[in-house]
């Protein structure tokens, strides 16, 4: 259980909606608060303003907000609701604000398009601006078109898929996946890509091998570089499965580019979770790295990007 809320962020679209109920289960799940953030239009932040500065005592002291209507309406259709539920308005930018209330959080869901975005882009400028920033875990729930589960395309195998980059990947990313599959009573499936394929021919369509720890045993048949791709895989989980001794783990080494990889495996996973990488990077730095980058662009099912929470609070 943590102390840390998840929050929920809303603009009463059909994306955030999705997202809303994603983090309240999540907030369920996870034993903790659930906090409704919604940054408010410009022309609420205006009247705000204006009313301060001209202290104006007959003018009401709050722009009507209908999206807490509407998220009052919802949480009280019948589903489960966390211990604790709060809503909070916020002003400012959409992507500083997000990025101020979300320290100390543990994480931070919304939709992958706002309700100003137009219908053809895979990914919204403020979902991508926050999961850029953000100090806290950020999961990008995708809209309906994107949605293998919604579409019921393949029976999900309701996995935490994580990408692993053995030599990069930060711990906090390795954490946070455990920590969603232990609170789902499912498995980590451990994806990593190796740059050097064993031959063309074995390289397309070439299906994951999931491979146990105990079949790195012997030399058995796999090639060089997929058979260190797993010890190495091994050697960076070892804390984590000790830590989490009840969730299993499935080890994955493919050829090939690991974005592509993971977006296929996202058609059938609970989530997706890769780490932010900023290569020189400054506090407001909008690159996260190219493999976030695209699974986040094209992935099926909701992302996590986390990053290395101690270098981003």
């Amino acid at each position: 259980m943590s102390n840390a809320p998840v929050i929920a962020a809303v603009d009463g679209s059909e994306h955030s909606l999705k997202a809303l109920e994603w983090a309240r289960a999540a907030a369920v799940r996870h034993g903790t608060e659930l906090m409704i953030a919604h940054v408010l239009p410009d022309h609420a932040q205006l009247y705000a303003g204006r009313r301060a500065a001209l202290h104006d005592a007959s003018q009401p002291a709050e722009f009507a907000d209908p999206v807490k209507d509407w998220v009052r309406a919802l949480l009280g259709g019948g589903s489960e609701l966390p211990e604790g539920v709060r809503y909070e308005a916020l002003e400012g930018s959409v992507p500083e604000a997000l990025r101020v209330i979300g320290a100390g959080a543990l994480m931070l869901v919304m939709g992958s398009r706002g309700r100003g975005g137009f219908a053809a882009l895979l990914l919204g400028s403020s979902s991508r601006a926050v999961a850029s920033t953000a100090p806290c875990p950020v999961v990008v729930v995708p809209h309906a078109e994107r949605d293998a589960g919604a579409a019921g395309s393949e029976e999900s195998a309701g996995r935490v898929v994580l990408g692993l980059h053995a030599a990069e990947t930060p711990d906090d990313v390795l954490s946070f996946a455990f920590a969603e599959a232990a609170v789902r009573g499912t498995t980590v499936q451990v994806v990593s890509a190796y740059a050097v394929p064993p031959a063309p021919a074995l390289v397309i369509d070439r299906p994951f091998e999931v491979i146990p720890p105990e079949g790195l045993a012997d030399e058995g048949d796999g090639v060089p570089a997929e058979r260190e791709m797993l010890r190495s895989q091994t050697a960076r989980l070892a804390p984590l499965r000790t830590r989490y001794p009840d969730v299993p783990v499935e080890q994955a080494a493919v050829p090939g580019d690991p974005a592509g990889r993971l977006v296929d495996a996202s058609r059938s996973a609970a989530l997706v979770v890769v780490g932010r990488h900023h290569p020189r990077r400054t506090a407001m730095s909008l690159q996260i790295g190219s493999v976030a980058h695209a699974v986040l662009h094209h992935a099926h099912g909701p992302v996590a990007i986390v990053p290395t929470l101690k270098d981003d609070v």
